[in-house]
């Protein structure tokens, strides 16, 4: 099963991170590039332990719609959220958050994300040479622009991080 693991150092405390994670609107803010937009469960706001969300957005030239569930949930130090339908056979995120050690004002913020493609050995060689990649420069640059706008509270909503 591949695996991608990432770490972004963030200028703002972990409950702050936390939140602006589990937010519908920054992450949708977040992932312009893909036109990622919210098509079901929570539209807006903050998610919860338990809520669900349909993201419907374009990946390689493709529609890609993927419900995800909030599975666990420990405020301020982690979350979990988990494929309950879409294009994985199995997607798994878990988000973890930690107090820098050298600053007290800023955080490490930990993706392991776990995912398994579907269509057997075929699949499975797509998510190594393709889809891992491909969801590693995502997340990236997903995280770039979460860190950025807690750096800098004045970020307008939709501008892209380096635009």
């Amino acid at each position: 099963m591949p695996r991608i693991e990432l770490t972004t150092d963030v200028q703002a405390v972990p409950e702050a991170v936390f939140d602006a994670c589990l937010d519908v609107d920054v992450h949708t803010r977040s992932m312009g590039p893909s036109a990622e937009r919210v098509v079901g469960g929570v539209m807006t706001g903050r998610l919860k332990a338990g809520d669900a969300v349909t993201w419907e957005a374009r990946h390689f030239g493709l529609p890609w719609r993927m419900t995800v569930r909030i599975t666990e949930h420990r405020r301020p130090h982690g979350f979990t959220d988990e494929q309950t339908e879409g294009p994985f056979r199995r997607w798994r995120h878990e988000h973890s958050f930690t107090p820098n050690s050298a600053d007290s004002s800023a955080t490490v913020m930990r993706d392991v994300i776990d995912f398994t493609a579907p269509m057997g050995p075929l699949g499975r060689l797509v998510a190594v040479l393709v889809l891992r990649p491909y969801l590693q420069r995502l997340i990236a640059r997903r995280n770039a622009y979460l860190a950025a706008s807690l750096a800098e509270p004045s970020l307008p909503a939709g501008r892209e991080v380096g635009t």
